[in-house]
């Protein structure tokens, strides 16, 4: 048995969704290690599970490679790419504490009312997806969100689109996936929206450093 074998039921929907809808489907079972680190991905293989032309397959391959989760060998297909070590993990956290902090003090002087209705709304969002089922998946979600907002609130979209290209969040959900979400980053994430709410420029980027710092130190534990 492969590990696209464990892949998830596909439901085809409108001909232009269809590539979106491989690509979500593989990066979720990348995501929470449905198909591991290390596995052959073989495109004909999927087109045939999903149902879909090889072309959709495709497009979501090349998307999965720029994301840093898979990668092509001559020759030989795709496989999924191995975790993060602790340095590249501590390099990439090296990453964030340099943008983050001061992207939230930022976001604190410069928040629009937009931005403070988006902030709000995504915590609304993050706190009632701690009970559900599919918890992970839908605060994972949410985790890119929130942070992407806070970039967008800051208003400096070369620093936003530098940081969106190191898929950071991709890479650090696979190491910290259990099935189950940490309830504390939503409280965190919460310290942080209040103070760009409130305007508290040096108290927003203390909440993103500390919210940071223990992000790392959880991972760094496992």
């Amino acid at each position: 048995m492969s590990a696209l074998d464990q892949l998830p039921a596909f439901s085809v929907g409108a001909r232009t969704m269809l590539a979106d809808e491989v690509y979500g489907a593989l990066q979720q079972s990348i995501l929470d290690g449905t198909v591991p680190p290390d596995a052959r991905i073989n495109a004909g293989e999927l087109a045939r599970r999903f149902d879909v032309s090889p072309t959709p397959v495709r497009e979501a391959l090349a998307r999965l490679e720029s994301d840093g989760l898979v990668e092509k060998l001559p020759l030989r297909g795709y496989r999924t790419t191995d975790l993060l070590d602790s340095r590249q993990l501590g390099e990439l956290f090296e990453l964030r504490l340099l943008l983050e902090p001061d992207t939230a003090g930022k976001a604190a002087a410069r928040r629009t009312a937009a931005d403070v209705t988006g902030l709000e709304k995504e915590i609304r969002a993050g706190t009632s997806a701690i009970a559900e089922e599919d918890a992970y998946r839908q605060l994972s979600q949410h985790d890119v969100r929130l942070h992407d907002l806070v970039f967008r609130a800051a208003h400096n979209e070369t620093v936003r689109q530098a940081y969106a290209r190191t898929h950071c969040h991709l890479h650090t959900f696979r190491l910290a996936y259990t099935g189950s979400y940490v309830a504390d980053t939503v409280a965190e994430h919460s310290a942080v929206v209040a103070a760009i709410v409130a305007g508290e420029a040096q108290q927003a980027s203390v909440a993103m450093r500390t919210h940071i710092e223990r992000s790392r130190d959880r991972l760094l534990q496992r």
